[in-house]
């Protein structure tokens, strides 16, 4: 039977062309002819700056508009502008809260069609498409191209500020808010923004819901996300690591893992700092480093009232009133606070010292510590004292020399209650304890 015979069924009546392969009716035979590429998989419309290729000539048209930069449709909320009408569209469900699309079999509801048509392969257990290269498989055949990029190292999509390359053009979207400091998703219930609405819908689960809808089913924790849920299982119950590292030869269970970790290997360091020009690795150590310069320090220790800028320095701190020392020499069995401190110290055993001043002759097994010893030749005291003026050539002994101007005793010794400005004072005083008869 010829596709472009007519045929009268309720699909196709009054529409005089019907496709053999789905039974799609259409009114001309050029709508049809346009149709038959989602079966033949013909695209023969390309955009010649990234090879990308389309079934219609409005498809590529639309596509131009992400290299032009032109985003005519704009969101009268919250500013939020778009390269094409359908997504403007789309995009009103984040302020509406409309969700048309609900699955029939678990009463789940979608913002998009597609997104509901990617659960439906959950229910059918369909992964169409498999990765040659790790065995990795997928609902999609665009995500498994988009997949492929991380083995073949492509990435088309340049900033322009800063010259990092992205594999995917959404990811080129999310950094470029970095230099703008765009933040379109807004919060109705506490007005906080964010850069992208994954962001907003963690916020408002975690803050004001509470609601973790995904559940392992090895353990039940429940997530957030269920792209937290599959990490999960791939780190802690399958142990599937299916990135690995050409130079080195680890291993990792997320391909941006592998991303982050190259920059060991490569030195990129692609986030600076504006204020001192320190670079860093990783976004989130930037935006760390910048409370230094902005003094804010919002986790405070419920015991001694010491305050950190990172829960991860609290959590550090919080060991010197525990007493907790997890991490133990295999070789003498001394324990440490940190895994720093740990690693340092097996330098010890090795007889490492890689770092040797040529002032003084003195060596050292870090580098870090090696620069802090050359400001004692250098002369260079970079942390001053607000209320007296006297300069530090590190950090640490500012904030220690600061208890003398606010009174700050943080360390207690629990035998007899006396406090001290240092935890090495503290040390030294339990000695006195230590060396009373019983």
């Amino acid at each position: 039977m010829d596709a472009a015979q007519p045929l009268k069924t309720p699909r196709t009546q009054g529409k005089t062309y019907s496709c053999e392969e789905c039974g799609k009716g259409f009114t001309t035979s050029q709508s049809l002819k346009r149709h038959m590429r989602n079966h033949t998989g013909e695209r023969p419309y390309s955009c010649e700056q990234c090879d990308k290729t389309f079934t219609h000539s409005s498809s590529l048209k639309e596509h131009m508009k992400i290299h032009t930069g032109v985003k005519p449709f704009e969101c009268g909320l919250c500013g939020h502008a778009f390269t094409q009408s359908a997504s403007l569209k789309k995009h009103m469900r984040i302020h509406t809260g409309e969700r048309p699309y609900s699955c029939e079999q678990c009463d789940k509801t979608f913002t998009h069609s597609f997104s509901l048509k990617v659960h439906m392969k959950i229910h059918a257990g369909k992964k169409e498409y498999s990765c040659d290269e790790c065995g990795k498989s997928f609902n999609q055949l665009s995500v498994l191209r988009q997949h492929q990029r991380v083995h073949d190292g492509i990435k088309p999509y340049e900033c322009e500020q800063c010259g990092k390359t992205f594999s995917k053009s959404k990811h080129l979207e999310y950094h470029m808010r970095i230099h703008t400091g765009e933040k379109p998703y807004r919060c109705e219930q506490c007005e906080k923004t964010f850069s992208r609405s994954s962001y907003l819908k963690m916020h408002i689960m975690s803050t004001h819901t509470g609601e973790r809808p995904y559940s392992c089913e090895h353990c039940e924790k429940t997530f957030i996300l269920s792209s937290y849920l599959k990490r999960h299982i791939m780190s802690t119950h399958t142990g599937e690591r299916p990135y690995s590292c050409e130079q080195c030869g680890k291993t990792f269970s997320q391909s941006h893992h592998l991303e982050f970790h190259m920059r060991i290997h490569t030195g990129e360091r692609p986030y600076s700092c504006e204020q001192c020009d320190k670079t860093f690795a990783h976004s989130s150590s930037l935006k760390d480093h910048m409370k230094i310069h902005t003094g804010e320090k919002p986790f405070e220790c419920g015991l001694c009232g010491h305050v950190f800028a990172l829960s991860a320095s609290l959590k550090r701190h919080m060991r010197i009133h525990t007493g907790e020392r997890p991490y133990s020499c295999e070789q003498c069995d001394k324990t440490f606070t940190h895994s720093s401190n740990l690693k340092q110290h097996m330098k010890i055993h090795a007889g490492e010292k890689e770092y040797s001043c040529v002032e003084c002759g003195k060596s050292f097994n870090q580098l870090s510590v090696f620069r802090q010893h050359k400001r004692v030749h250098d002369g260079l005291k970079l942390y001053t004292c607000e209320q007296c003026g006297k300069s530090f050539s590190r950090s640490e002994h500012l904030e220690c020399h600061m208890r003398i101007h606010t009174g700050e005793r943080p360390y207690r010794c629990e035998q007899c209650d006396k406090t001290f400005t240092r935890s090495s004072s503290l040390k030294h005083h339990m000695w006195i304890h230590r060396e009373k008869p019983l």
